[in-house]
């Protein structure tokens, strides 16, 4: 097989973002929550993790390095609070399953008080800093500007700011293009968006209870997808931006399930986006049948290893699955890499480092195993 290997990103071994985070960072962070340690105390103790985390990712052969999300507590809250008319109230608890029963995580809800603005600069100063510590391509992940809507729909967005919903999607989309333009100005080339709401739109159930809040499920998949493009519709020509689609991912648990037939269509052709990241880890994700719809000049990252067990699957098992995908696009535009990050909540899921560390290490090998 002749050798395919990718100079840009996404990448043909690549991972989707969160790592575990370290026991001296967690202690620094209940630190900070106790008073007993100040910003800057914090800030420096994230700073020392970053670096060790980026050394981490290099070493395993990674081309594209995160900073773990390890400033964050929350994927998507710590980022979309900082825009100005986002606030966030107790949550509600959802259920998410796992292989070991059921456990309720009930994260703080957003709600859409006033017009949404982009009022400062957001991961500007966290990149600035991965790039420094960083020799691989540094990836900025951010949440999807679709999680403003998805999971309260029109009752979490205040009709006095917002009467029409167009007017607030525009908002949305400016404070992004504001946001990554000054990631772009920074220098970063590589962005992803996490987006659960295309993945949650997959599953029956949830398919339902947007109906039932007065949603078209099957119209969703279509406005947000106008809305991402409108998010990133400024970016520059050398910024590669892809979406990463999961459903769920706390503790070792998730919420959602389906395979991606129901948005596939508009996923693959209406997402003016460059790559995705597409969770296949097992079951809940369906075939790979919803792959034909993928364009010519899009990348998929296929999601083949969990990130929510500790059993390390094996290179032929991923290399059997790569073939069943390579039947539905071409094997040139296929990567691999974890199904989702390995702590998407401070909290971080049920593995050990050394299986965190012996999956990543089997995705880059079998990468080069089947790439060159």
């Amino acid at each position: 097989m002749p050798a395919m290997p990718r100079t840009k990103p996404p990448f043909r071994a690549d991972h989707v973002g969160s790592f575990l985070r370290p026991p001296a960072l967690l202690d620094a962070r209940e630190r900070f929550k106790a008073g007993t340690l100040d910003a800057d105390g914090l800030r420096a103790a994230e700073d020392a993790a970053i670096r060790d985390i980026v050394r981490y990712q290099e070493n395993l052969g990674l081309k594209g390095v995160t900073d773990g999300e390890f400033r964050r507590t929350y994927f998507h809250i710590d980022f979309l609070t900082q825009l100005a008319g986002v606030t966030t109230k107790s949550g509600i608890a959802v259920t998410f399953h796992s292989a070991g029963g059921n456990l309720d995580f009930a994260p703080p809800v957003m709600t859409v008080a006033d017009k949404v603005k982009h009022v400062k600069a957001i991961q500007r100063r966290d990149f600035e800093f991965l790039r420094s510590v960083a020799k691989a391509t540094p990836k900025v992940t951010i949440p999807s500007p679709t999680m403003l809507h998805f999971r309260g729909g029109r009752s979490a967005i205040s009709a006095t700011a917002y009467p029409d919903l167009e007017a607030f999607y525009a908002d949305i989309a400016q404070a992004y293009r504001d946001e990554i333009a000054d990631l772009a100005a920074a220098g970063c080339t590589y962005l992803q968006l996490d987006d659960t709401n295309l993945a949650y739109l997959c599953d029956p159930k949830l398919r339902e209870g947007a109906r039932s809040r007065g949603d078209d499920p099957d119209e969703l998949p279509r406005r947000y997808a106008k809305l991402i493009n409108a998010a990133i519709a400024e970016r520059p020509a050398n910024m590669t931006v892809c979406v990463h689609l999961c459903r769920g991912n706390f503790k070792s648990a998730w919420v959602a399930e389906g395979g991606y037939e129901p948005v596939a269509e508009v996923l693959f052709n209406e997402l003016a986006v460059d790559g995705y990241f597409l969770e296949y880890d097992d079951a809940r994700s369906g075939g790979f049948a919803p792959l034909r719809h993928v364009p010519k000049d899009k990348i998929v990252v296929l999601g083949l290893v969990s990130t929510k067990v500790g059993q390390v699957e094996t290179a032929d098992e991923l290399k059997r699955r790569i073939d069943e995908a390579a039947r539905y696009m071409p094997l040139e535009q296929l990567c691999l890499s974890p199904q989702c990050g390995f702590s998407s909540t401070v909290d971080g899921n049920a593995i050990a480092v050394a299986s965190q560390t012996a999956k990543i290490e089997l995705v880059v090998a079998t990468a080069r195993e089947v790439w060159g």
